[in-house]
């Protein structure tokens, strides 16, 4: 299934194959391939870095539910389904979101480039921890992959990405994104302990 270009609608469908990831999960505690972190804390991280950008560039604040360590499913649910209600209100198309590391951008906008982008790149972290379908949608890893190669120097500074991992010659592109980002595409829990 093609991802769409609307904001809204593409969080649907990025957000709805991390949901089934979630609800996937067996084991919160298995490590994932993000240094230091646990299946837990990959929905941790979704769940609590947004809010607070969304607060403070926009002043919205997104409703709240358990921890993720009391309940995982719970608190990416009650959280997901919030920042979709943000982007299915009719007002979202006037509203617009300031952060001084990125100016100014319609709140759809920044919600589907930095947001969503970024629970599409965690759907494989979640995926390949608890040993589910770690498939991408190939057309969104090229955009991804060369929209952040062109600003490779900002994304580096910012701490936000490891150091690119090489990857093979006529590697895939969703394995080329995955060095990108600092991910090892061939990692797994076997290759951690």
């Amino acid at each position: 299934m093609a991802l769409s270009d609307r904001p809204a609608e593409r969080h649907q469908q990025v957000a709805g194959l991390f949901t089934d990831r979630v609800r996937g999960t067996r084991s919160w505690d298995v490590p994932s391939p993000v240094a230091d972190w646990a299946a837990r804390d990959v929905v941790r991280h979704l769940t609590e870095w947004f809010p607070g950008f969304l607060a403070s560039g926009a002043g919205i604040e997104l409703p709240r539910g358990p921890s993720v360590d009391e309940n995982p499913v719970v608190a990416w649910q009650v959280h997901c389904d919030g920042v979709q209600a943000v982007l299915d209100d009719p007002e979202t198309a006037h509203r617009e979101l300031t952060n001084p590391h990125i100016g100014r951008l319609p709140l759809a906008t920044a919600i589907d480039r930095f947001y969503t982008a970024d629970v599409f790149m965690h759907t494989w972290d979640l995926s390949r921890a608890t040993g589910q379908d770690d498939r991408l949608d190939p057309d969104l890893c090229a955009q991804l992959l060369s929209e952040m190669e062109q600003m490779e120097q900002i994304i580096r500074s910012s701490g936000q990405y490891g150091a690119r991992v090489e990857v093979p010659d006529g590697a895939d592109t969703q394995t080329k994104l995955l060095g990108f980002i600092g991910r090892d595409p061939f990692w797994s829990e076997r290759s951690n302990r």
